[in-house]
């Protein structure tokens, strides 16, 4: 025979599950922001720049200029539509944003090499957005320096050093080939980056404002009255309340993983049971605020509000979109105190790295710890509201 607190949960946990999808504002949660956030950081938040549009401004028109010209064509990096004669009207092209950078080659450019001079490349870059100006200064940089290794070379290979009896002797050729390899990102695609953080950001948005308002919902129409005076305990009504709204995060992160894999191809390398463990730690931590917020809460929309002010710190500081090394000193520390930024490094490191539970567990261990102190906390705070 059934345990009667078993039956009294099950009844409490179907009631839920049936009440969240008869209710529109509910269904809309559910649905709307997983796909609004997967379509957004899936296709339109991209940092790639595969091509650039730039300006090339050569005031010297020698060989040597060419010969550059044709080494920033041949990358297949860089689109020249423009082909100013002066500075001034390369940065007019800047000034206007119809290129992202210019090219100037300064005259002498062809003297100065034929001589073994030192001479330069000028390279203006729109710096109004940083993150592309530093890819397109990287992808200019490195085709400067190959021409300048070429050059180099070439220079070496015509060095008369002395003569013999059979001919003249040129200078040796020292030889230094540099080969980089890209790990876990190879394609360096930003999709990669950003969609397993979608998984994060949807399961702590759905399980906190779910979870928080449809306990708050019981208090603003009256029911929650009710149900204190019927046989049920205050911890049966707490895992009635949550638990569902755990099993519905679950399967938000079964989903949002299934359309990661085949829908934005993103690759994955690890354990389908070890995120999925990570997972249901993570859900201690996103259902104990949950819980918190609806004791602080008198209505849904205060509820709402609340979980948006508790969601954006999380957010900001997970390193989702910033790297954390990247912020001030103070910002770093308080990163510890944010759940989803060892979630995200959970979920990046399963997906793309395909590490296991040797290199995860200290955000495993935090996650766990995190978790049960907030539940606990939420829960007693709960109990105390009720009674």
């Amino acid at each position: 025979m059934t345990n009667p607190a078993f039956r009294r949960i099950r009844e409490i946990i179907v009631k839920e599950i049936r009440q969240t999808f008869r209710e529109p504002r509910m269904r809309v949660l559910l649905f709307v922001p997983p796909i609004l956030q997967l379509i957004i950081f899936g296709y339109a938040a991209s940092l790639d720049v595969d091509t650039s549009r730039i300006a090339w401004c050569d005031m010297d028109h020698s060989p040597e200029s060419r010969d550059v010209l044709a080494d920033f064509v041949g990358s297949n990096r860089f689109e020249i539509p423009y082909a100013p004669a002066t500075a001034a009207q390369a940065q007019l092209l800047l000034d206007s944003s119809k290129v992202q950078g210019a090219v100037l080659i300064l005259p002498g450019f062809g003297r100065d090499i034929q001589h073994g001079r030192a001479t330069a490349i000028q390279v203006l870059v729109d710096g109004s957005n940083s993150n592309t100006a530093s890819i397109i200064a990287n992808y200019a940089s490195n085709i400067v320096a190959g021409y300048a290794a070429h050059a180099l070379n070439e220079q070496n290979l015509n060095k008369l050093v002395g003569r013999t009896a059979n001919g003249p002797v040129y200078a040796p050729i020292p030889k230094l080939n540099m080969q980089s390899r890209i790990w876990f990102n190879p394609d360096l695609r930003s999709r990669n980056y950003f969609v397993p953080g979608v998984l994060a950001n949807i399961v702590a948005l759905i399980t906190l404002m779910l979870t928080a308002m449809a306990i708050v919902r019981e208090k603003e129409i009256g029911t929650m009255e009710q149900l204190m005076v019927t046989p049920i305990r205050p911890v049966e009504l707490m895992l009635g309340k949550t638990l569902p709204f755990a099993i519905i995060g679950m399967v938000q992160a079964t989903l949002v993983t299934t359309a990661a894999l085949l829908v934005f191809r993103v690759p994955f390398h690890g354990s389908f049971l070890l995120l999925g463990v990570c997972v249901a730690l993570y859900l201690m931590t996103t259902l104990g605020a949950g819980l918190f917020i609806s004791t602080i809460s008198r209505t849904q929309q205060q509820a709402m509000l609340t979980t948006f002010l508790f969601f954006l710190p999380f957010f900001l500081l997970s390193g989702f979109a910033f790297p954390t090394r990247n912020m001030p000193v103070i910002a770093q520390y308080l990163t510890y105190l944010d759940p989803v930024r060892y979630f995200i490094e959970i979920v990046r490191g399963v997906f793309l790295k395909g590490v296991g539970v040797e290199i995860l567990w200290p955000q495993m261990v935090a996650l766990a710890v995190f978790g049960v102190s907030i539940l606990l906390l939420s829960a007693s705070r709960f109990r105390k509201k009720l009674d």
